[in-house]
């Protein structure tokens, strides 16, 4: 479905509102708003910030502030509200019939610009679920409002037709999408159980919007996944295989980003996506160090990484896009963290090397001797392990290698005797 502003051949222009209750940055948090906004495609106008102790459970604004706000839209041709919050039902239509123009928070964006950017059919399924329901306990008088308001950004993804349905079609079509998406969940679920039986070691990517994750992705693996410098650019997981200085394979798992108060029904709509944190051996959180609130971000992919149940999983902190901010001081407690620029390819190197020193030491260095009859034998240690000496002698070939635990249990029969 095209959106608004592209039908219309022009960008919607919003106004962003936000209520100070001193539960946090409200100044930074209508700043992250304001790009939210326009990786959806709208031109910011104005930004208005009230500060209370609570917002008003009718119209989320004060009544002088909602009279100032409704001038500003009067006066400036102004498409769209956008509110750095989550408006109850009776809340969103109190202030559209206030107003006369469409409102949307702040979830209702995210979740459009999920929209915007899904490429797989999981992906899709995934926003349509939330979307769904976000949407479900707001249907009434939404095909009114519709009408009169028109589309645009927040109606992307399911589409009108879906939203204006009525609520059993809509409880239909979520139990479909559960039931597709828990289906793809026990493929990855198999595709995981394949992965520890076959020993592979997964390290998964994750962190804040805009990190640079796929940028890292790129610089470690030439994976030529889409980075952009927007939020959310890329929303699908990507998996690419890796080789650590140390020989082992692993296998890199980008995953979506995260952001401050991420909705509730994205998290558990991209469930299944984000279980690959859970089972992952080890977990990159990478950060954006030239970003002033750098430090908040990496705390809230932490919380994220715990609420998932990873909490316990070794984490390595990655302090990205380091070229911009070369008096970076701050470290963690661990030392378990690393400076590096993944655009010019700095401190990957050392990156690596913690990568190595962190992971589980399963592995040991062993000679063998592989008859010339396998010699598909030979190229799995090549491609597994690190291989330190080969020699060809008239038994067969000699190697001296460094490979995982559970890989030699396997080929246990072709180690000399005396490294028994």
């Amino acid at each position: 479905m095209a959106s608004f502003f592209e039908i219309e051949d022009k960008q919607e222009v919003c106004v962003l509102v936000s209520v100070d209750t001193g539960e946090f940055d409200a100044d930074a948090s209508i700043d992250e708003l304001e790009e939210l906004a326009h990786t959806a495609g709208a031109e910011v106008f104005a930004k208005l910030i009230q500060k209370r102790e609570r917002p008003d459970n009718a119209t989320y604004l004060g009544e002088g502030k909602l009279f100032e706000l409704k001038n500003i839209c009067i006066n400036n041709d102004i498409d769209l509200l956008i509110f750095d919050g989550e408006l109850t039902p009776s809340q969103q239509r109190n202030i559209e019939n206030h107003t006369d123009i469409r409102v949307i928070d702040r979830t209702m964006l995210i979740l459009d610009i999920f929209a915007l950017n899904a490429r797989t059919s999981e992906g899709k399924l995934q926003v349509e679920l939330a979307q769904l329901k976000y949407s479900l306990p707001r249907l009434g008088g939404k095909g009114a409002q519709m009408s009169r308001l028109g589309g645009g950004i927040g109606t992307r993804g399911p589409g009108e037709s879906k939203l204006e349905s009525d609520r059993r079609h809509i409880h239909r079509r979520i139990d479909a999408l559960e039931e597709n998406l828990k289906n793809l969940s026990k493929r990855r679920s198999l595709m995981r159980q394949r992965r520890k039986k076959n020993s592979v070691t997964t390290v998964a990517i994750v962190g804040y919007t805009n990190a640079g994750k796929s940028t890292l992705l790129n610089a470690l693996t030439d994976a030529g996944v889409l980075a952009e410098n927007k939020l959310f650019a890329t929303l699908d997981p990507t998996s690419r295989a890796l080789k650590l200085p140390d020989g082992r394979s692993v296998l890199l798992v980008d995953t979506v980003g995260f952001i401050s108060r991420l909705p509730h029904d994205l998290v558990e709509a991209f469930k299944s996506t984000l279980e690959e944190v859970v089972y992952a051996d080890l977990i990159l959180n990478v950060c954006d160090a030239s970003d002033p609130d750098f430090e908040e971000h990496i705390q809230v992919t932490k919380q994220v990484i715990s609420d998932l149940g990873a909490g316990a999983k070794p984490v390595l902190t990655v302090y990205n896009k380091c070229d911009k901010n070369p008096t970076l001081r701050f470290f963690g407690e661990s030392g378990n963290d690393v400076r590096i620029s993944a655009l010019h390819k700095i401190g990957l190197d050392n990156m690596l090397t913690k990568m190595c020193s962190m992971l589980e030491n399963t592995r040991r260095q062993v000679k063998l001797l592989i008859p010339y009859s396998d010699g598909s034998i030979a190229s799995k240690i090549r491609k597994q392990g690190a291989v330190l000496q080969e020699e060809y002698r008239d038994d067969g070939l000699f190697m001296e290698a460094v490979l995982d635990g559970v890989f030699l249990n396997n080929i246990k029969h072709y180690i000399l005797p005396d490294e028994e």
